[in-house]
This record gives C-alpha cells, sequence and structure tokens, in this order.
C-alpha cells in the first residue's frame, strides 16, 4: 500500500479542475442581466451588456477582444460621468493667503496648504474608471480634445472675441469637470511655438488670458505659472526635482516602450517633449480612458511633485509623472507636459513677455462681475499704430513696475482680477518687507570714452565692481532679516554672520530697512579682498555660524527702503546720504563700497579711479547718476542760447525687413527728436538696465572691454596634445522671441588643462549631460559636433570684435538679412555661478555690440571689410 505521504502520480489521473475565467465571467453580472432577456435583436448587438456568447449565436461571429472592449468602456465611461459629478473639484492655491504671508517661510505653507491631497492609488483608479481592478482599451487619438483645436488664439486681440467660443467652451468643460481644460493652454503653447513673430507671440498670449478672464478667472492663476515654466516664485524654495530617469520611466510605462526605442527616439530628437509626442503619437490603445486634465489640476498637481520630501517621495513624485503622462490627451498634450517637468517648456512667454500679455489683456477683457473700467476694442481697433503705441504702453509700465517690487503672480494676478491695470495697482504690489524687489541693472561700456560721453553734463559716482555675490538685505521693526541673491532666491541661511551683524550697524533711529550691497570674501586680518571662486567654497544651506571657513564683508551700495517708506524714486545722492548716515561701519565686516564724486571733466582722475580698482582684484568700475537733473555749470550753451547735452553718436537702425526706405519726412523726425538725448534720471528702476547706471570693466588685450556671456552647447574632439578633451567648444546666445539658442562661436582659448580634464568629465561622451542629436532647440548650420551639450552653464567670454558671418545665424536679420553674428579671437575667462540659462546673452545685446562697434570704426574714419567664416582662432596645439 502506497504511503499517503509519497503518493505518486499515475500517468492517468486528471489534474484537479481549475476554473476558468471567461469574459462572460468576468463581467459576471453584466452577462447575467443580458442572458435574461428573451431574446438578441440587432439592436441590442450594440450593447456592451451583451455576451460575446449571445453575439456569436445572433450573428454568427464573435466580437474580438477589441470590439468587446470597446462597447464596455463606452458604458463605464457614462458611469463614470455620473460618478465624477459627485467628486468635489480640485482646489487652486489660495493667491491670497500666499499674498498675506511676508515671510518666505510662510509664504511656501500658504502655498501647501490650499492644495488637496495627493489620492492614493485605489482612489485614483475609483475617479478615473468608477471601479477597481478593471481594465479597458481605450484609442488614444479618440481621446484628444478635439472642441479646442480650431480655437484661432494667433488672431489680432481687436478681431478674436472670446465670447463666441465660451458658449461651447464650457459645456465642454461642465461635462470635464467645470475647469478650464489643459488642452486650451496646449492649443496656445502650439500657435506660440510655430511663430517667430515677438508680435505674433504676445496677441496669442493676449487671446488666451482673454478666453480665461471671461470664462474661467480661477484658473488665470495657474495658467500663467504654466506658461511661465514656474510654479512659485523664486525666493519661495519649490523645485520639482524631477531627474531624467522619472520622465524616462514614465513615458515607457505609459507608452510601452523599451529601452532601446525610448534612446531611438531621444537619439532622433534631442528633446524630452518631442520624445514624449512621438511615443504618444505612436500609441494606438490605452488601457484605460485618459482623465482630462484642467488647468488648475496639472498646477496642483505639479506643486505636490515639488512638495514631495521624506521617505517614499520618490515613487510619490514617479506616480505622479505617471499620472499625468496617461491623462496626456493627444501627442500634443504629452509634449508640453513633458516640457514643462523637464523645466524647459521653449515657448519664449519669457517674463516680460507675459507681463505684456497680462497688461493688454487686462485693458479690453475682464471677469464677470468686476466693475473696472475696459478699452472700447473697436475704438482701439481704429488707432493707428503710432497713437495705439502709448496707450499699451502705459498700461504695460504698470503691470512691469508692480512686478519688478513685488515679483510674484500670486500677488499680480488677484489684483488684476479684482481692479484691472490702474494706478491703484502700483500700491497694491508696493514694495514689502521680506519680499524681495528686482535689481536694478547697469549697461556695459566699451571703454571711459564712451562713458564720458554718455554721461557729460551730469554729476555722477564712480565705484569699486567688487568680485562678489550682490545681496539685498531686508530688517524688519522685529529685528527679523532676510537675505536674497540677484536671482531673489533666499541665502539668510547661507550667510548667519550677516545676520548676526545687523543688529550692530543700524545705527539710532533706523528700525526697518532694505539695503543691497556685495558680499565679498575678506581676509579678517588684513581686510584683503578674496576672488568670487573662495565665496563659492562657502556652503549655501544651513551655515553653523561657528564653522565658518570664509569670512566676508558686506559692502553697501544703495538703501532701497528706510523706516516704512519705499525710497526708489529719490535721487541716489540722497538714498547714498541716507545709507551712509544712518548706519555704522564694521571693520572688514560692513562698509560701503570705496566711491569718488566726478563729472566727464574728470577723465585722468576717473582712469585712475579705475586702476585702483583693478589693482585691489574688482572687475572695475560702476558710474552711476547722481541727480535727476544735469549740473547748470556742465551744460553748454550753443550758438542760438539752447541749453543742450552733448549726445552720443546715434547707433545705427536695423535693416528693415521689408526693405522699405524713410521717407525724408521721417527722416528729420527723427533727426528732430534725436537732437537731445533721453533724461537719465537717478532714481532706483527695479528691474531695467540703464545708461544712469554703466559698467566699466577692465581691458582684455587692449582690443576690446566688452565681454559676452554664452552658453556651450558642443564641442568636437581635440587634435595633438588635446586629443583626450572637447576642443573646440561651440557657444550660443539666446533669442528671448523663441526660446532657442543660436550659435555665435568656437572657442578654443583661455582654458587650462585642468579645466579641460573637468569638462571633459562633466559632458562625457556617453554621460547624461550629452547627446550625438543636435537638439531642435539650438539653432546651428555648421559642421557636426561629436557631441551635444546639455544647456546647464554660463561661460564669461571676451572676444577682439565681432563679424558678420556666412556660417553662424545669430542675430541674423538684426544688422544683416542675410548674415548672422560670429566672434574673432574669442576667449574664455570665467564660468558665471551667479548666472543661470536664462541670464545668458541675448542676440540682440550681440546685435548692439556689433552696431557700437561699426560706429566706433566710422568716427575713427576707418573701413571694415572684415567678414568670419568660423569666427575661431587658430592655435598650433590643435595641429600638432
Amino acid at each position: 500500500m502506497e504511503s499517503p505521504s509519497k503518493r505518486r502520480k499515475k500517468n492517468d489521473s486528471k489534474p484537479a479542475a481549475i476554473p476558468s475565467r471567461t469574459l462572460d465571467s468576468f463581467f459576471g453580472k453584466k452577462t447575467a442581466q443580458a442572458r435574461k432577456r428573451d431574446h438578441v435583436t440587432p439592436e441590442t448587438v450594440n450593447d456592451s451588456r451583451v455576451s460575446r456568447t449571445d453575439i456569436f449565436a445572433n450573428k454568427g461571429r464573435p466580437l474580438t477582444d477589441e470590439e468587446l472592449a470597446r462597447k464596455l468602456q463606452a458604458e463605464w465611461a457614462e458611469e463614470d460621468g455620473q460618478s465624477n459629478e459627485q467628486t468635489e473639484p480640485q482646489n487652486v492655491i489660495s493667491a491670497k493667503a500666499a499674498s498675506n504671508a511676508h515671510d518666505p517661510e510662510e509664504a511656501k505653507d500658504a502655498f501647501v496648504a490650499s492644495l488637496p491631497e495627493p489620492k492614493t492609488a485605489p482612489e485614483e483608479a475609483k475617479t478615473i474608471t468608477g471601479k477597481t481592478n478593471v481594465l479597458g482599451l481605450q484609442s488614444s487619438a479618440s481621446a484628444e480634445d478635439t472642441i479646442t483645436q480650431s480655437i484661432p488664439f494667433d488672431q489680432s486681440p481687436f478681431t478674436f472675441e472670446p465670447s463666441a467660443y465660451l458658449s461651447d467652451l464650457k459645456k465642454h468643460w461642465a461635462a470635464e469637470g467645470g475647469d478650464a481644460s489643459y488642452a486650451l493652454l496646449t492649443r496656445c503653447f502650439v500657435l506660440v511655438n510655430s511663430t517667430t513673430s515677438r508680435i505674433k507671440t504676445v496677441d496669442t498670449l493676449v487671446n488666451c488670458l482673454r478666453l480665461l478672464i471671461e470664462g474661467d478667472p480661477e484658473s488665470l492663476l495657474p495658467a500663467v505659472w504654466l506658461a511661465t515654466n514656474s510654479i512659485s516664485p523664486s525666493y519661495i524654495s519649490l523645485e520639482l526635482g524631477l531627474g531624467g530617469s522619472a520622465i524616462s520611466k514614465a513615458l515607457k510605462k505609459v507608452c510601452a516602450l523599451d529601452n532601446a526605442s525610448l534612446k531611438t527616439l531621444y537619439d532622433k530628437y534631442g528633446d524630452a517633449g518631442d520624445v514624449a509626442f512621438e511615443a504618444k503619437k505612436r500609441q494606438s490603445f490605452t488601457l484605460r480612458k485618459p482623465k482630462p486634465l484642467s488647468i488648475k489640476s496639472v498646477y496642483s498637481l505639479l506643486v505636490k511633485i515639488a512638495n514631495s520630501k521624506g521617505h517614499g517621495s520618490v515613487e510619490q513624485k514617479q506616480r505622479f509623472v505617471e499620472r499625468l503622462v496617461q491623462d496626456a490627451r493627444g501627442a500634443e498634450e504629452s509634449r508640453y507636459l513633458v516640457r514643462t517637468l523637464v523645466q524647459h517648456l521653449r515657448i519664449g512667454a519669457v517674463k516680460t513677455t507675459m507681463l505684456i500679455a497680462l497688461a493688454r489683456a487686462f485693458t479690453i477683457s475682464k471677469p464677470p462681475g468686476a466693475d473696472f473700467e475696459i478699452k472700447n476694442v473697436d475704438e482701439l481697433s481704429r488707432l493707428k499704430k503710432e497713437e495705439l503705441a502709448p496707450v499699451w504702453a502705459r498700461v504695460e509700465e504698470i503691470v512691469k513696475t508692480c512686478f519688478a517690487r513685488r515679483p510674484n503672480y500670486n500677488d499680480l494676478v488677484p489684483a488684476l482680477l479684482e481692479i484691472g491695470v490702474c494706478d491703484e495697482l502700483l500700491i497694491r504690489c508696493n514694495l514689502t518687507l521680506h519680499i524681495p524687489l528686482r535689481p536694478m541693472l547697469g549697461s556695459i561700456t566699451r571703454d571711459l570714452g564712451e562713458m564720458l560721453t554718455k554721461l557729460q553734463g551730469r554729476d555722477f559716482s564712480c565705484e569699486y565692481k567688487y568680485d562678489g555675490q550682490r545681496a539685498q538685505v531686508h530688517c524688519d521693526e522685529k529685528g527679523k532679516v532676510s537675505i536674497f541673491s540677484r536671482h531673489l532666491e533666499v541665502m539668510t541661511d547661507k550667510y548667519p554672520d550677516l545676520v548676526a551683524l545687523v543688529p550692530d550697524i543700524r545705527g539710532d533711529g533706523v528700525s526697518s530697512f532694505i539695503l543691497e550691497g556685495e558680499v565679498v570674501a575678506v581676509d579678517q586680518a588684513t581686510g584683503e579682498l578674496k576672488t568670487f571662486q573662495t565665496l563659492t567654497n562657502r556652503a549655501r544651506k544651513d551655515v553653523d555660524i561657528g564653522a565658518i571657513q570664509v569670512s566676508v564683508c558686506l559692502f553697501a551700495f544703495d538703501l532701497m527702503y528706510l523706516n516704512g517708506e519705499p525710497l526708489l524714486d529719490r535721487p541716489f545722492r540722497e538714498r547714498r546720504g541716507l545709507l551712509r548716515s544712518m548706519f555704522i561701519e564694521k571693520q572688514y565686516r560692513f562698509t560701503w563700497v570705496k566711491s569718488i564724486d566726478a563729472t566727464s571733466q574728470d577723465a585722468e582722475t576717473v582712469q585712475e579711479f579705475l586702476k585702483s580698482a583693478i589693482d585691489i582684484k574688482c572687475e572695475g568700475i560702476m558710474v552711476k547718476v547722481l541727480d535727476n537733473l544735469p549740473n547748470p555749470d556742465l551744460i553748454r550753451e550753443d550758438t542760438d542760447g539752447v541749453a543742450t547735452i552733448k549726445r552720443e553718436p546715434s547707433l545705427p537702425t536695423t535693416p528693415s525687413k521689408k526693405g522699405r526706405k524713410k521717407t525724408q519726412e521721417e527722416k528729420e523726425q527723427e533727426k528732430q527728436s534725436g537732437a537731445r538725448r533721453k533724461a537719465l534720471l537717478s532714481t532706483y528702476e527695479p528691474d531695467k538696465r540703464l545708461d544712469s547706471w554703466l559698467k566699466v570693466k577692465k581691458d582684455y588685450d587692449s582690443a576690446s572691454f566688452d565681454t559676452i556671456d554664452l552658453v556651450p552647447v558642443a564641442a568636437w574632439h581635440g587634435q595633438g596634445r588635446k586629443a583626450a578633451w572637447w576642443s573646440p567648444i561651440l557657444l550660443a546666445c539666446r533669442n528671448p522671441e523663441t526660446g532657442s539658442l543660436e550659435v555665435v562661436t568656437k572657442c578654443i582659448s583661455g582654458f587650462s588643462d585642468k579645466f579641460y580634464k573637468e569638462n571633459k568629465e562633466k559632458y562625457s561622451e556617453d554621460g547624461e549631460n550629452t547627446t550625438k542629436t543636435k537638439p531642435s532647440y539650438i539653432e546651428y548650420s555648421g559642421g557636426h559636433p561629436a557631441v551635444w551639450f546639455e544647456p546647464q552653464e554660463v561661460w564669461e567670454m571676451a572676444f577682439a570684435d565681432i563679424t558678420l558671418s556666412p556660417v553662424y545665424t545669430a542675430a541674423i536679420g538684426l544688422v544683416n538679412e542675410d548674415r548672422g553674428l560670429s566672434m574673432r579671437f574669442p576667449r574664455f575667462l570665467k564660468v558665471r555661478e551667479d548666472k543661470s540659462i536664462e541670464e545668458v546673452s541675448t542676440n540682440e545685446f550681440l546685435a548692439n555690440l556689433y552696431r557700437k562697434q561699426e560706429e566706433k570704426i566710422k568716427l575713427e574714419g576707418k573701413v571694415d571689410a572684415r567678414t568670419a567664416d568660423d569666427g575661431i582662432d587658430v592655435d598650433e596645439d590643435d595641429f600638432e
């Protein structure tokens, strides 16, 4: 007798019956209901509740899995619609809560507190399908939002009428939750990306904003954040913190791609958004119907991603990313969602463009129930171009000024929705403690001669331009201190020694202030200035004041706020006087910048001052107008007894693309208007680069005083001794209208061997920072580099002069219709760690440098016949 524990299987034994789950049993309840019917008619064939067996018996042919899943999905979608009506709409960030919080940390807390809690996976499944553990088959093509695809946002704002589209759109939005769909914003992005015209870009944004203002005002603020490729102001630290792997995993999972397929797409297109576009376009079906994305829900989910911290945050972020990619309806939504996730939207809607669009949109549109006045569109459309310009200029200046003084859309947009563009807006969005204002900037001059010409007739101050980090220091009545960088990032934790110093430098009678200065690494024993590189050795966060190795000194140069009163409209002489009389110097820790007062007649004195600045390792000098009005003693009297100021030579104008010649009348008007130079005010103008502040830097090889900030974008393998490194390296400037990078030159000079090695490690041939395919946002028609760099740093470059080039297209159309601009003998100076990619020099800046250069050549009586084939200087090391 066989042992029960070791009983052998016999060949004739039958396996235990395993219940098989057919489609009928899977959808058991529905099949049972269908079988209760007396018979199957042709009308019931299309009913998803009829089983495949019934259909086979009635029609002689079973449905395929795909056909049956489609029919079942249709019924589930209907049930979802009923269940979704009962769900609560997603909240949007409370703009007022964030606006009322003047402290950066409080603002961040208010930013996040009003967001809905992330749903768990089962809850998400219920929201999406109405039931759990159910799979369906959904055509990705049929899921696209076709309602918004025909809206002509690119029309003139004077012919575009939002009310003509709002009725249909609101019905469409109501069926999807009631909020403006993300497809609407995608439509705007597509049209903006399809044009290189800045006018067309502004018009498209204006029309999109108008439709939201009149149709769904609550979606306007999230739309502005998304269109500007950000989720919070710079002084509130909310970063998505997503790596490329999160995007790749989401695309592979949602679009059923393997590693090889994804790499092939990226090598071909070079842009994460374009890869998502192609992947989604090739996707025939999804396992579930995408849940329509709204503008508010996309923005809210991005903030949740940024706010995910601690244990499990990586997995949570990954789920959020997959959810966004999965719910994207169509290829275009996928493209711009992924570009948003990688923080490179590339639609050219930079800060200035958005502010202009907001100003114009609120000039001719207002939300339902608002009582502020708007302009009549028909009246504006009848104005001539020169009559319309001052109308736009006034409202744009108000909005730009408000944002410069309080750079937060959470403050600006709600105020615009309530009161529109008016003078009261300047009061609501005025200077506030612990909210940084955008700094005033100085213009670059070629040499002292140009500077003295520009400031002829004026009293000015010359100040050392220290090689440090610009800092904006805020202090309130309670003694709370905030320190912000030039980019408005919080640096309070980086400089606890400066925070501790503030009580000691406040003079009697100083309760609150905002001052600006340069933080410089200094030897506390001797007062010797250290380089900027030394300063970068300090930790960025959580610095222990007792463990500080690099001591600093704050060299103050301006005072913008004192005892509750803004000083921006006061002359610089007065602001400087208050700074020096109301604050107390502390040796090698706090003082004011070294300066002298001069006029254009003191050329030798200024030259000696510049030399002394360079001798102590300063970058050069800053020259600032002291008073709003010219000095009467310096004004020349012409033969008619009319007081005039000698103006700088006029610059060549940009050639007209239409080739229209100016009439004699226009030439006379230009001549008359150019007879006097624009007034140079000594007020503090946030976020403006004016000639009332001028930078004069040290000489570069006695050839040029100019430098330019460029982005390294590609490279070739070096030759000879440099074979193991990248040389030459291709560099580009930025086109602010299109968001693209325009290649300017190749460079092989100024690099040390150590730099070459570090650069090759950073941009390794098979690393994350390089690709073999040219990214679509880089404009270059020359040779084929060995690798393309991921744009991520800014290099300061010097050069001999700028030339027209048949190879490079940078600034093409700005000075010449057929040729771009390049540089002769470019030389690397340093990495600009204080600048982001958005602050790289623009093509217009490059064009202005060329115009100044050509004007100087004409004045010197020289004939310029130079052009450059590739802008590269020859180095014998490359040909060993």
